[in-house]
């Protein structure tokens, strides 16, 4: 990224602001804007989220809002209630309390007297979910708002459950801000208060994973923040952005379809990033892109991005498989309108180990597999980080617990652009299963490279929101759509759909071994978005990617990341363990020092459909001079066939000497999961 010194506009930082709210907690803000906003007032845009602007996000912080102040907007950074210099406690996400919270800085940033009343919206992650939340409130100022990396449905389509089957990421997630949620904030900038502070978090903040382990099926507490229940909602222009190594493509699809405003979509190769740092690249000029848009809805020029193609992807070129890519080749293509008329839904028949061509009779036939628990060992993570290796790697290994169905090598090239589809007709053994469906590049060589993939628990077969149990031996119908893509398939390789009964780590599996028995008699189908070669439009190009100079850092201590995967012969067990470790960091201009190191670990045993355990362990720090305070969190779930167990500890010293510690040990039974 090219570091840029000069802009339009000088611009001026005031740090460690407070906003207050209606309940008498202040918010801490950092605040960026043209110099001579004070006088000739400007947009201010608001990025509100929990990951603490002193110094978890300082860097990216720094880089990206004074690049956009110093094109004419007031970007305030501010930590949601609980994190950071925050006051008060963050007790989970989206909560009614930080939608009102953010309604009221809106308001707070609106009545500056450098805000020209107009504000706009943006995040990634947290920051992209409630912006569209927000946006759905309709808050008098918003003009519009810029979502990345997020989703309109957090039941379906988020890190805590896929298809109704339950995430390992919910896991890793909520270990994530089990840790932070217990950080204290900083001395230096809340003042002798901050012991009340951290001793208000390390006692309210509470077990995130209990709550969420409560609601294994869709219901009230998921469609709250769900835009999807009404996108009508939304009356304000909206940027959608996520990439295919992303765990929230979908969401820009839906986004780009249901919604009835301006609309701006945007898909890359990226993983949980911004796109002007994006990797897998080639990263872009997203904060110029930005730019436009913002100058567009928040100022009315006419610059004509409102003419551009409703959604941009980049269609990916075939790859051998990698656990880690620097560059995915490919170019990107432009839809004018979404779903685009142009793109042809091919169905192909699934015959004994084959995928037909369309209209292809099929012999009546039946395949039938129980996978083992080590399927989805080479799955990576549901959601790619940027903390590599953690892409999917070869896919031959979990193929062969899987049934398998390939095209014969291809004539011409196919691209597709969408969501892939399962027809599916089966029975089971079981009254709980799931169906992990992955669709593969398969090479000359015999290499297969996952595409896409989708999970369905199948008893939720009729909707996520009242599952029932199967019956053994009935003949059942679903569609597992897969996670949507933009993916050339060259000639002379092979398409290649895989379905597991399980994909442990990726998802918990079922509570016994199942008997998936698919029946081929015509029912059972492929259905492949395909882009006919010449269709869509050719997108303007981006420019090449650009940001203010970072904040200065000192890398104290190195970090480390480590993908190990172990099986143990004699005793069956199987482990995969991830370990993610910043180091320490030291910021020069206020001495402030930051530890993080984390673990995950994922074992089972065998065909001991009961074995599964994921374990996690968290450990911040945090120093200036002399002082220092530290947290441990450890968290662990298992299984039974009838409940899951959930342990946990918190311990949070203060110069060595322990000054919390708590504990929690608790069941919460499996409701068809």
């Amino acid at each position: 990224m090219r570091t840029v010194t000069e802009f339009p506009h000088e611009v001026i930082e005031e740090g460690e602001l407070t906003v207050p709210v209606s309940d008498g907690v202040h918010l801490a803000a950092r605040v960026w804007r043209p110099a001579g906003s004070g006088t000739d007032p400007v947009p201010a845009l608001l990025e509100f989220i929990p990951y603490r602007q002193r110094d978890l996000t300082a860097l990216r912080d720094s880089s990206m809002h004074p690049y956009l102040a110093g094109h004419g907007y007031a970007c305030a950074r501010v930590d949601l209630r609980g994190s950071g210099d925050s006051e008060g406690v963050l007790q989970d996400e989206y909560l009614e309390r930080e939608l009102r919270d953010a309604e009221e800085v809106l308001e707070w940033l609106a009545s500056r007297p450098w805000c020209n009343g107009t504000t706009g919206m943006m995040g990634i992650s947290w920051g992209g979910f409630n912006a569209l939340q927000v946006a759905a409130r309709r808050p008098r100022s918003l003009g519009a708002v810029v979502t990345l990396c997020s989703t309109d449905d957090r039941y379906a389509d988020d890190v805590h459950y896929m298809g109704g089957c339950l995430l390992g990421d919910n896991l890793s997630w909520a270990s994530t801000m089990f840790a932070y949620t217990s950080c204290p904030p900083d001395p230096a900038a809340v003042g002798p208060g901050w012991r009340d502070l951290w001793r208000d978090r390390l006692e309210g903040s509470g077990l995130w994973l209990d709550t969420w382990l409560r609601h294994q099926r869709r219901d009230a507490y998921w469609r709250h923040g769900s835009v999807c229940e009404d996108l009508s909602a939304i009356r304000v222009p909206v940027m959608a952005v996520s990439g295919w190594a992303d765990g929230y493509s979908n969401a820009v699809f839906r986004l780009m379809e249901g919604l009835a405003v301006p609309r701006i979509g945007l898909i890359g190769p990226w993983s949980h990033k911004y796109p002007q740092v994006g990797r897998p690249g080639p990263a872009i000029g997203f904060l110029q892109h930005c730019v436009r848009f913002w100058d567009r809805w928040l100022k009315g020029a006419d610059n004509g991005i409102d003419a551009e193609p409703v959604l941009r992807s980049w269609m990916q070129e075939s790859m051998p498989p990698s656990t880690a890519y620097t560059e995915r080749p490919g170019r990107w293509v432009g839809e004018q309108e979404w779903p685009s008329p142009k793109i042809v839904h091919e169905e192909r028949p699934l015959g004994l180990h084959r995928i037909g061509e369309p209209g292809e009779p099929v012999r009546p036939d039946t395949a039938s597999v129980r996978s083992p628990l080590t399927v989805g060992q080479y799955a990576g993570k549901w959601c790619s980080y940027n903390a590599p290796p953690d892409l999917p790697y070869d896919q031959r290994e979990d193929d062969g617990g899987s049934l398998v169905f390939d095209t014969p090598p291809l004539e011409e090239r196919v691209e597709i652009h969408g969501a892939p589809v399962l027809n599916l007709e089966f029975t089971v053994d079981r009254p709980v299963a799931m169906a992990a469906v992955r669709l593969s590049d398969v090479a000359r060589d015999g290499r297969a490279t996952r595409v896409t993939y989708g999970l369905l628990n199948l008893t939720h077969a009729t909707g996520h929101d009242d599952p029932r149990p199967l019956e053994p031996g009935r003949r059942y119908r679903v569609a597992v759509p897969m996670n949507g893509v933009a993916q050339a398939f060259p000639p002379g390789h092979r398409i290649r759909v895989s379905v597991s009964t399980s994909y442990w780590p990726l998802a918990w599996p079922p509570p016994e071994p199942v008997v998936l028995t698919a029946l081929l008699e015509g029912g059972t189908s492929l259905v492949l978005p395909i882009r006919p070669e010449g269709t869509g439009v050719e997108p303007r190009p981006f420019a090449e990617p650009e940001g203010a100079p970072p904040v200065e850092t000192e890398q104290v201590v190195p970090g480390e990341g480590r993908w190990e995967l172990s099986r143990d012969l004699v005793d069956y067990w199987s482990s995969l363990r991830v370990v993610k470790d910043l180091g320490t960091v030291r910021f020069p201009d206020t001495g402030w020092e930051v530890s993080r190191h984390a673990w995950e670990e994922y074992c089972s045993q065998g065909e001991d459909f009961s074995s599964p355990v994921g374990r996690t362990e968290w450990r911040m720090g945090f120093a200036r001079g002399g002082w220092q305070v530290r947290t441990v969190t450890r968290t662990e779930l298992s299984a039974t066939p009838e409940e899951f167990r959930l342990n946990a500890t918190l311990d949070a010293y203060e110069d060595g000497a322990r000054v919390a510690a708590k504990t929690w040990n608790t069941t919460i039974p499996r409701d068809l999961v």
